[in-house]
């Protein structure tokens, strides 16, 4: 997938067994961030770090979702242990990590092992034309990766636009106050 092109419907189940669909989440721009396996360090780091963050995500309306291999009981408990405040969602079959090409030769231990490449992607809100892809981090770099993220939505000017339809009197005043500098 490129920058720019619509974003494949998908189904998979949350931690608590309810399934999420990318229309059902087509309101707000998305953090879809891809990682090996729960509870292991890199994964924790990670996970972690988008939970460090969340409040400022929510604040500008945008969703973040976890997605690894694993089961729905094994995301549950990932999340609890950690007190994750978004969903993990379970792709055991790999449908979703396959369609993404996310499954990749590895060597770990100086064994080639296939693995989930740690990937996350930042999908826009359905505007009429598709959620669309906005940018794709590969082969990412779990510590410090949240805020990486959060930095490059608040660059590209993301944020002002998401809050703005989540909270249409906050844009108003935000309007208001600029025209009477």
């Amino acid at each position: 997938m490129q920058a720019g092109d619509v974003v494949e419907e998908f189904t998979l189940l949350n931690q608590d067994g309810v399934s999420v669909s990318l229309r059902s989440l087509a309101a707000k721009p998305m953090v879809l961030f891809f990682y090996p396996r729960a509870d292991t360090p890199g994964c924790t780091l990670e996970s972690c770090g988008f939970r460090d963050i969340f409040a400022k995500f929510k604040k500008a309306g945008i969703t973040v979702l976890g997605v690894s291999r694993d089961t729905v009981a094994k995301q549950k408990k990932f999340k609890a242990k950690y007190e994750l405040p978004y969903d993990l969602l379970a792709d055991p079959e790999m449908v979703l990590i396959k369609r993404y090409d996310l499954l990749k030769q590895k060597t770990m231990y100086g064994k080639p092992v296939t693995g989930v490449e740690r990937t996350t992607y930042l999908i826009s809100a359905d505007t009429g034309k598709g959620q669309r892809l906005q940018h794709v981090f590969a082969k990412v770099t779990p510590a410090g990766h949240a805020e990486e993220v959060f930095d490059l939505l608040k660059q590209n000017g993301a944020l002002l636009k998401t809050s703005a339809a989540a909270n249409p009197s906050a844009a108003a005043n935000r309007n208001a106050a600029a025209g009477k500098r």
